[in-house]
């Protein structure tokens, strides 16, 4: 048994911690392939000074010693502990978004040239802590290398007392009980395409003006992250009926994308760890071809139906509650593990065709924005039935839009940079192989 005294979060003192809700799935199905390894670049407007970093990482880390964890392994559940260890800062090299060693951190930082890059393990945390996490780095960085950072800024200071609610469970404390389950949904369709060789990630963004896609997109009377995801529904319908109806084999006539949506901003919590959840818009391709204007309002008709409060709580008690069964509580982590191996698959990948995380604007203060270019968010990498997957992020008026592929085939990307193109939309695109 743990000592439950060791919950307490210091800097100094020895603790452990549960994993989160949405943590508990990822040592399951973790390989070396599969890593839930995320990555957030910020490309600087000069060359990264290593000495300000490392003194800006050693600040944070000390402000946030929760994420100076490693992953243990007890008898019922995986579980954080304490390590004293400093983050590192390492050179960029490929492959991106690597899989962390046992025994070791789940976080590091990254640096090649103008880049600072930060890479996360989901077990740690989701886009919205990473974010403030990196925010807090970055702004540490510039007030080491000399650069006045206004009073009025809210940085996370490294001076002030850590407290409780920023590293827990936000999904236990939301939880309720005796809410009916969410209805299991129908298997997706899933791209058609051959797996690389392994390494498999390769990767492919594209620089955006953030008021050009506005603009298209208010025209439509939606928001940027409802229209990207449009486009990513129509680039799956464009690919099963060009490609698909080719082949032989029977395949899924459902579309449907999953949208993670950051909880922070629908239930107070100030938690550092892992607080989203997702919807999934759909289209039937049994009911016919779907123009682009029908797909755009049926992606914001479903959004904004499954973002309701009520059927956020739903999904809450569904994730929550499976876990305080006594039957589930007691089985051995063994064949926990296989469980949730499977339900990875049959109740997770199966039912959508693509993923679409949008981390939002990052805000920076005015005099650190203008030594910033823009971020990047590469996903983690995709899993062999899903294939490729999209982040999105904002900064000033640049959006970057990333896809990592673990297939032999830039089909999809190709079908959807042309459509954003005949959109009159322009763009820069950069490929990592």
């Amino acid at each position: 048994m743990h000592d439950k005294s060791k919950h307490t979060v210091s800097e100094t003192d020895r603790f452990w911690l549960d994993l989160d809700n949405a943590a508990k799935i990822f040592p399951s199905v973790i390989t070396k392939e599969i890593t839930a390894v995320f990555r957030i670049t910020a490309i600087l407007k000069n060359p990264v000074k290593i000495k300000p970093l490392r003194k800006a990482v050693l600040l944070a880390e000390k402000r946030f010693p929760y994420f100076r964890v490693q992953l243990k392994e007890g008898f019922f559940w995986y579980y954080l502990e304490h390590l004293p260890q400093h983050i590192p800062i390492e050179v960029d090299e490929e492959p991106y978004c690597r899989r962390f060693p046992k025994g070791g951190l789940l976080v590091r930082v990254r640096v090649k040239n103008t880049t600072i890059n930060i890479e996360f393990s989901h077990i740690l945390s989701d886009g919205g802590g990473a974010i403030e996490f990196f925010k807090t780095i970055l702004v540490l960085y510039f007030m080491e290398c000399g650069v006045k950072v206004p009073e009025e800024y809210q940085l996370i200071d490294p001076a002030d007392q850590i407290t409780e609610e920023e590293y827990e469970d936000a999904y236990k404390r939301y939880f309720k009980e005796d809410i009916p389950a969410m209805v299991k949904k129908s298997k997706a369709f899933h791209l058609p395409f051959s797996l690389k060789p392994k390494p498999r990630l390769s990767t492919m963004s594209a620089t955006f003006s953030v008021e050009q896609i506005k603009r298209v997109a208010n025209a439509k009377g939606v928001s940027i992250n409802v229209y990207l995801v449009s486009v990513y529904l129509y680039t799956l319908q464009m690919i099963y009926e060009n490609m698909v109806t080719l082949s032989k084999h029977k395949h899924d006539k459902i579309l449907r994308v999953q949208v993670p949506i950051n909880l922070r901003n629908i239930f107070p919590s100030k938690t550092m760890r892992n607080f989203s959840l997702f919807v999934m818009p759909e289209i039937d391709l049994r009911l016919g071809h779907y123009t682009f204007d029908e797909i755009i309002k049926t992606v914001f008709h479903q959004s904004k139906l499954e973002t309701d409060k009520k059927l956020i709580n739903k999904n809450i008690s569904r994730n929550v509650g499976s876990e305080r069964k006594i039957y589930i509580r007691g089985i051995p982590l063994f064949l926990k593990s296989l469980i949730l191996r499977m339900k990875y698959y049959s109740l997770g990948t199966s039912q959508y065709s693509g993923v679409v995380t949008n981390l939002g604007k990052i805000e920076l203060p005015e005099e650190i924005g203008k030594l910033v270019d823009r971020f990047v968010v590469i996903p983690p990498p995709p899993n062999k039935m899903l294939k490729l997957s999209c982040g999105v992020v904002g900064f000033g008026d640049k959006l970057v839009l990333s896809f990592a592929n673990i297939t032999t085939s830039t089909k999809f990307e190709e079908i959807f940079f042309q459509f954003m193109g005949e959109q009159n939309i322009t763009f820069e695109l950069e490929t990592n192989k």
